[in-house]
Formats: structure tokens, sequence, C-alpha cells
């Protein structure tokens, strides 16, 4: 029986650009662990498998109201208000999950499980793909 392994996004902070990701939730035995939360800096993990989000700044907007709205001090366990709440769905329904069977690509907008809305914080959303549950996550501002 092979070992879980672990994966941590950008261990040290080193990235020098922007990233965005959904990890999706699959018994791969490969662990992926990630900062979150803005300055209250949670550490995250899930198992499965890494899917990279790419476009023209994908996570600007995400960016925008977890560091500026809500100033980067997280918002774990937030009450989210209308206003909020249709702004986040927005934004997430902006980034572009692509679907793959083997042989076409198809786009397709994430949806935030609002289930697990409690558990949103920045560079840490749950959300629901065509292929399953997973984490949106990016580059925590911390």
């Amino acid at each position: 029986m092979p070992s879980t392994r672990y994966v941590f996004l950008d261990p040290i902070g080193a990235s020098t650009g922007g990233w965005l990701s959904v990890i999706m939730n699959a018994p791969t035995g490969v662990v992926y662990q990630t900062q979150y939360g803005g300055t209250a800096c949670r550490p995250g993990a899930v198992e499965g498998y890494l899917v990279p989000i790419f476009g023209d700044e994908p996570d600007e907007g995400l960016r925008d109201l977890f560091e500026l709205h809500f100033q980067g001090a997280g918002t774990r366990g937030h009450d989210w208000n209308d206003a909020e709440l249709t702004r986040l769905r927005t934004l997430i329904a902006e980034v572009e999950y692509w679907v793959c069977d083997g042989r076409d690509e198809t786009p397709h907008p994430l949806v935030l499980d609002e289930r697990l809305l409690h558990e949103v914080d920045e560079a840490w959303i749950p959300v629901s793909t065509p292929d399953g549950p997973g984490i949106l996550t990016w580059m925590n501002s911390d």
C-alpha cells in the first residue's frame, strides 16, 4: 500500500505571480496543503488532484473582494450579507473550469458550494464542478 504524499502549494510564499487552482476531492493518496485566510494564516489540506485555472487574471476579482473589502483579515464563519454573497457567487461563476473526456475540452463555470459557506475564506472556497466537489484556492495575501 503506497504512503500518502503531501504537496504544499507555494510553501515559502516565493511565487512571484498569481495562481489559481481547484483541488478536487478524490482518494488519490496525494494531499495538497496551502495557507489561506489572509493574515489569519490558516492551514488547509485536501486529498485529491490539482486542476490549474488559466485566464487573464482569473483571481483579480477574488483578491479584490478578500484583500480590499474584507481587508485581508479572513472571513471564516463570516455572516455574508446579500450583496457580499451575490458578489462572491458572481466571481466564482466567472472562473472557467475546463472538463476533458480525453478528447474534447469544454469550459464550465464554477459554482459556490453554499452548504459549506461557513468554510469560505480568502484563498479557500468550497466549489462544485462537473467533476465533483473541490476547493478553489489561490496565493494567500498575508
